[in-house]
């Protein structure tokens, strides 16, 4: 899928991103990382460096999908608004070996695991 122009915006500045995942029949689970931890892929891909997100990743590993939500106040959105976000959807999966997982782990040394979402939609929110 290709990302706005606007969703790189935001990946430029510093904020909250929430990953909210949910097992099969269970309440859904909010887990945070910071937007200048989120590498973009070629492709699109969001690849978001993994200590702890235990929960995520059982959930993940049972329906194969997140729900993301991401913003700055540093990017002017809709109308002039100061401040814009997005919602984004997506199939997920966790890895840990081969040369994207190199990549993040010299980004990050503090990773375990990668978290790899593939954006199915990205819409702005503000």
């Amino acid at each position: 899928m290709n990302l706005p122009e606007k969703f790189y915006d935001v990946l430029k500045h510093e904020g909250v991103v929430s990953i909210v995942s949910w097992g099969v029949g269970e309440e859904p689970h909010v887990a945070n990382t910071w937007n200048s931890y989120v590498v973009v892929t070629t492709d699109g891909r969001m690849l978001i460096p993994a200590a702890g997100l235990n929960r995520t990743e059982k959930n993940v590993n049972k329906t194969g999908k997140v729900k993301i939500a991401l913003g700055s106040r540093e990017v002017v959105g809709y109308k002039d608004y100061q401040g814009t976000g997005f919602a984004v959807e997506g199939n997920a999966k966790y890895f840990a070996s081969g040369s994207e997982f190199d990549m993040m782990k010299g980004k990050y040394a503090f990773l375990t695991r990668v978290l790899e979402v593939t954006v199915t939609s990205a819409k702005q929110l503000l």
